[in-house]
């Protein structure tokens, strides 16, 4: 009879013990990398309410049901969702417990000598054997100096040794993973993110009530927000005549920080910035300016609506909201920047330029809703509790006259949409990303190699060894015995 093999109980330190080693693994870590891509991938194909909340609104409308699923799961705020930050958290604690360890076993592996010369050099491979009268020692010293090798003598012998700048390459990839991960966690932690649109000649002020859409970081807020104002002075889109795409965008910005004022331009892919905030140039539209005006001919509202394009040529449709009027008057609008009208198409604009502006609209009366607490689109006006009171079109100059008043188009101004950006991570990340590649490329291109060489009398023996499989050995082997034999 077999006798029972009771096997100790791993207790709770063990346990532990355990756990952390299978957490800090390398293939622990590949499978944590690999995973957190696969659970990015919703973020891209879901509407995030961080970047675009009416997408979200719009998507809800549209699939009720479903979207009970997705909130649950918070399939709509990937990136802030406990299990996307518990696949983050976990990944940045592999990482550091596999990678600390061994770059301080690599750091001593460097300071360390050469191992000692193998008694039976034969077994390894690239093995020579042959017979010499000169003092190869000196030339082996020097070939092994001149070619960045380490030495070590020891009874005859000297055993060489170099490439520890592949491994550290490959420690430095990892540790710039980690440096990577730092940054990011500090943009959103303590980083924020808005978008504005402002017209020429109006200033931006850096306050919430400025922005059209902002978001903060977890451990960030309102007061976090610095004390900068950026006043749109001019704005110039140049397009080809011949297709109508846009050649180039630029604008012109006062920029008031910290009590500095200072002269800067804007273009795409060139934004402004100063600190750690950045200022990009994200789209264009025009603004018209209405006057409108009730029936006894007090102004109800003056100023410019932004309106929003819909193709190439900025064909643009708005809302013009008027709630101090009697009635509440809206305003269903389209503006042409060159308008045009076509069999197929009705009213089109021909060119993204103002040569022959036009604005459109449907005249509607009514409860507008804008008490109700509801959010609105500024673009869309709900006509479902509203009464239709008629058409009409205006150019610059012109008024159009309708029963409860009138609406004049004064005149077009241009807007600019701007992204502002606050990543106290990204030089972290940038440094991160600089190092990650000078790591891979050394690990890459460096090579580990060991050789020895033993003198007994007049017979001496070559020996190599490639650590990882590196090619080339044979080749340097043959450069080393004929720089002993003088060849060389």
């Amino acid at each position: 009879m077999s006798e029972k093999v009771e096997v100790p109980e791993l207790g709770f330190l063990g346990l532990v013990r355990y756990a952390w080693r299978q957490l800090t693994s390398m293939r622990t870590a590949l499978i944590l990398l690999m995973l957190m891509g696969v659970a990015a991938v919703p973020g891209s194909l879901i509407p995030q309410r961080i970047t675009n909340p009416m997408a979200v609104r719009d998507f809800i409308t549209a699939n009720p049901q479903l979207s009970v699923w997705y909130d649950r799961f918070s399939l709509f705020d990937v990136y802030g969702s406990p299990w996307f930050s518990a696949i983050y958290i976990s990944l940045f604690i592999s990482l550091i417990g596999c990678v600390l360890p061994r770059s301080f076993e690599h750091y001593k592996a460097m300071r360390a000598q050469p191992p000692v010369t193998p008694r039976n050099l034969s077994r390894l491979e690239e093995h020579q054997i042959f017979v010499s009268q000169d003092d190869v020692m000196e030339r082996a010293r020097t070939w092994f100096t001149s070619n960045r090798f380490r030495i070590r003598e020891q009874d005859g012998s000297i055993s060489a040794e170099k490439g520890y700048l592949r491994e550290t390459g490959n420690l430095l990839f990892h540790l710039s993973l980690i440096l990577i991960l730092i940054g990011v966690s500090f943009g959103s932690l303590f980083g924020m993110k808005g978008e504005a649109i402002v017209n020429v000649g109006e200033r931006f002020i850096n306050v919430p009530t400025s922005y059209d859409t902002l978001t903060f970081g977890k451990l960030t807020g309102d007061k976090s927000l610095s004390p900068f104002e950026i006043k749109v002075d001019k704005f110039v889109a140049e397009y080809d005549p011949q297709t109508n795409a846009p050649k180039d965008y630029t604008a012109w910005v006062t920029v008031t920080d910290h009590g500095k004022t200072s002269k800067r331009t804007i273009k795409v892919n060139k934004p402004l910035t100063f600190g750690n905030t950045r200022v990009y140039l994200q789209a264009n539209g025009y603004s018209p300016v209405v006057t409108v005006r009730d029936s006894k001919g007090n102004v109800a509202l003056q100023g410019p609506v932004p309106f929003l394009p819909q193709d190439g040529n900025l064909r643009s449709i708005g809302a013009i909201k008027v709630p101090d009027a009697e009635p509440q008057i809206g305003f269903i609008g389209s503006f042409l920047p060159t308008n045009s009208r076509t069999s197929g198409q009705g009213a089109t604009s021909l060119f993204p330029e103002l040569l022959d502006p036009k604005l459109l609209f449907s005249i509607w009366k009514g409860n507008l809703g804008l008490d109700n607490g509801v959010p609105q689109s500024v673009y869309r006006l709900d006509t479902t509790k509203l009464t239709k009171v008629g058409l009409g079109s205006v150019k610059p100059g012109e008024t159009f006259k309708y029963p409860e008043g009138s609406i004049t188009l004064e005149t077009v101004v241009p807007w600019i949409n701007l992204q502002i950006v606050e990543d106290p991570g990204k030089k972290y990340a940038l440094v991160g990303g600089i190092v990650a590649v000078l790591g891979l490329l050394s690990s890459l291109y460096g090579r580990r190699r060991r050789i020895w060489i033993r003198v007994k009398g007049s017979e001496v023996e070559v020996a190599g060894l490639a650590k990882n499989g590196a090619p080339g050995l044979d080749i340097e082997i043959q450069n080393f015995v004929a720089a002993v034999k003088g060849v060389q």
